[in-house]
């Protein structure tokens, strides 16, 4: 399995994602305000645009990126990654095939890939993928749930199953409860609700994240 995902985030523990709805920011300014927090590693999650006001707001987020040595990951959107030369993509149960999206990315690319339950990870391992996601972790009320929450057990459970695959974290989880998750076996968490609930001090919310996880 690649290192290409853990390289990216350099020995850091934090994935955001951005959220416009939450923000009320563009792409390009909340990938701004998380590199000012010390971020290495962004997903752009977008599930109201058109492809085209995605591919224009992607666009400026990634010049912000490249700019601050930040890599970006498009969240569902394969053929947006591919036009923009973006660092990867995340992928969810109903999206592009992982073996599809890879013929097309090419092998450097980086591949996430969502799962809900023990039984999608332990089928997720086989996949030419970077990350297994495994969520909700906890309640949220950021994105629609797939599942009930798998809490911190399930993390722990689907560790044993991943094996040496990356394993993000990802549902409720916030600077109170994300060392809880990392313990578990997480090498990551990926946050929405706890950065962008309050637009004002992203900054200062990303670096008690990235300190605490």
């Amino acid at each position: 399995m690649s290192s290409t995902f853990l390289n990216a985030l350099a020995g850091t523990r934090l994935y955001p994602l951005t959220d416009r709805s939450l923000s009320k920011l563009s792409h390009a300014e909340q990938v701004s305000q998380l590199t000012n927090g010390g971020v290495l590693l962004v997903q752009l999650r977008e599930k109201l645009l058109s492809p085209l006001k995605f591919y224009q707001e992607a666009a400026a987020a990634l010049l912000v990126a490249r700019e601050r040595g930040v890599k970006l990951i498009v969240n569902d959107r394969v053929d947006i990654a591919l036009a923009l030369r973006a660092d990867g993509v995340h992928l969810g149960q109903d999206d592009l095939p992982p073996e599809a999206a890879r013929r097309l990315l090419g092998p450097e690319v980086i591949i996430g890939f969502s799962t809900h339950n023990l039984e999608q990870a332990r089928l997720a391992t086989k996949l030419p993928i970077d990350y297994i996601a495994i969520g909700p972790i906890f309640a949220t009320s950021t994105k629609q749930a797939s599942g009930p929450p798998v809490g911190l057990d399930g993390v722990e459970r689907v560790r044993q199953v991943v094996g040496a695959t990356p394993l993000v974290a990802i549902g409720g989880i916030t600077s109170e409860n994300s060392q809880d998750v990392i313990d578990a076996g997480a090498d990551a968490v990926a946050v929405i609700g706890d950065i962008w609930s309050s637009p004002g001090n992203v900054a200062a919310r990303t670096r008690r994240l990235l300190h605490k996880s």
